[in-house]
């Protein structure tokens, strides 16, 4: 998916670059906490930070943050080059999981739940779009899976199934949770995304 999203053809204004930036990764942090609230299943990357929070005892942002730090020293082996986005990453998210974590009351009912769900996913499009259209970087995570596609030649879907198979398997092993919002996630977060993205990048108008 993010290989397709990056070959949009558009720039971003310098001067909006990097807000945008940190207002798409404060929104993905806060959309994370929403699905957190909502207990119905996580993506697969949260499923595993959720069973590590678990067995550490640390904050959900602190391992968020130590995770994303632990796959960004896997580029190295890749020749991978971060950018100021994919450091950010690591922090802003982090940092803004904890805050939205504490800011958000735990719903009480189904109902809530499943529109916490819902709103977390949707925010999770939005705010992917967000950062990715600020072309300053990919995330760790990202990167790590396009890495390692341009090193092998290895397909990218098959590559992030992998991963994201292997991240879900430990993570539910060490305590995550799985559940419908797992399934809903990984049929939405590509279409959502796709439809956001145009809508808030950012063309050059001296191109034209």
């Amino acid at each position: 998916m993010l290989a397709a999203l990056t070959q949009v053809s558009v720039t971003v204004s310098p001067l909006r670059r990097v807000p945008q930036l940190f207002a798409g990764l404060w929104l993905y942090g806060a959309s994370m906490a929403l699905q957190i609230r909502a207990t119905l299943g996580l993506d697969p990357w949260d499923v595993l930070h959720e069973g590590l929070t678990k067995i550490t005892g640390l904050s959900f942002g602190t391992i968020t943050a130590l995770v994303g730090a632990v796959v960004l020293l896997c580029w190295i082996p890749l020749r991978q080059k971060p950018g100021v986005g994919t450091v950010s990453n690591v922090v802003v998210i982090g940092v803004a999981v904890d805050v939205s974590l504490w800011l958000l009351p735990t719903p009480d009912g189904m109902v809530p739940r499943v529109l916490f769900l819902v709103a977390g996913i949707v925010l999770n499009g939005l705010a992917a779009a967000v950062y990715i259209g600020a072309r300053l970087g990919p995330g760790p995570r990202d990167g790590l899976t396009t890495g390692f596609c341009a090193r092998t030649g290895t397909s990218l879907r098959l590559v992030r199934t992998v991963v994201e198979v292997l991240v879900l398997a430990i993570g539910w092993l060490l305590g995550g949770t799985i559940g419908v919002g797992t399934v809903l996630y990984a049929l939405a977060i590509g279409p959502l995304t796709q439809a956001f993205l145009p809508l808030v990048t950012w063309m050059d108008r001296s191109a034209s």
